[in-house]
């Protein structure tokens, strides 16, 4: 998935946290402290989606999108601390894709990104890994043509690792993106769904990273 993400955010914190969780939902993310910086870099190269806070130095969110919007097209969310209506009516005038008011939750945000990048266009409604097929837009999966009895979770589990082929999803990440909730009192409930999908599935393509997670293995064509 090469889907690039522009963040502006000044709060160290703030930004480097959903940097953190757009770099683990399998996004390129590149992170920016000053609107200046982010504002020229929007205009140098081509971005999926921009992330942008309104009380940035230098130059402020609602500024960037106003000059952005005189030629680019990419969908922009508006995140702030400011309160009352007048802040969210600007955004918009100014032609935001999505407001989003502080404090927010992080899996919230990664739901309105991923909607976001659906509506644009730019996150793919089916993955291909080897013999494997998955369909978001029906939530069913394939194995050489066959469907696999997954349940909504399953396949859930099971997009996200695809999402990140070859590369290692740890618990928490698992817990806080298909159930939300701490990682601590629940890692079993994952264990017990991953052992589920893998006898539904023709391969033990999903393979064990003691203590941390879990990754789904590259090339699974014709394997024996």
């Amino acid at each position: 998935m090469d889907i690039q993400i522009l963040v502006a955010e000044d709060d160290e914190h703030i930004g480097n946290t959903i940097k953190a969780f757009l770099l683990d939902a399998g996004y390129h993310v590149e992170l920016y402290t000053n609107g200046k910086d982010a504002c020229g870099r929007l205009f140098e190269k081509k971005f999926s989606l921009a992330i942008l806070d309104i009380m940035l130095p230098g130059m402020d969110g609602q500024e960037i999108l106003k000059e952005f919007r005189k030629a680019g097209d990419i969908p922009v969310m508006i995140i702030t601390a400011l309160s009352g209506d007048s802040p969210q009516l600007k955004a918009f005038d100014n032609l935001a894709d999505d407001f989003v008011a502080k404090p927010f939750s992080m899996q919230v945000l990664l739901k309105r990104v991923e909607a976001l990048l659906r509506r644009s266009g730019a996150l793919q409604n089916e993955i291909r890994c080897g013999s494997l097929r998955l369909d978001r837009g029906t939530f069913m999966a394939h194995w050489d043509g066959q469907e696999l009895p997954l349940t909504l979770r399953e396949f859930e589990i099971l997009w996200l690792l695809a999402n990140n082929e070859g590369r290692v999803v740890t618990h928490e990440t698992l817990l806080s993106k298909i159930w939300g909730y701490d990682y601590y009192s629940s890692e079993g409930t994952v264990h017990t769904h991953i052992k589920n999908l893998r006898a539904k599935l023709p391969q033990n393509i999903i393979k064990t990273v003691r203590g941390v997670g879990y990754s789904l293995e590259k090339n699974t064509d014709n394997k024996k």
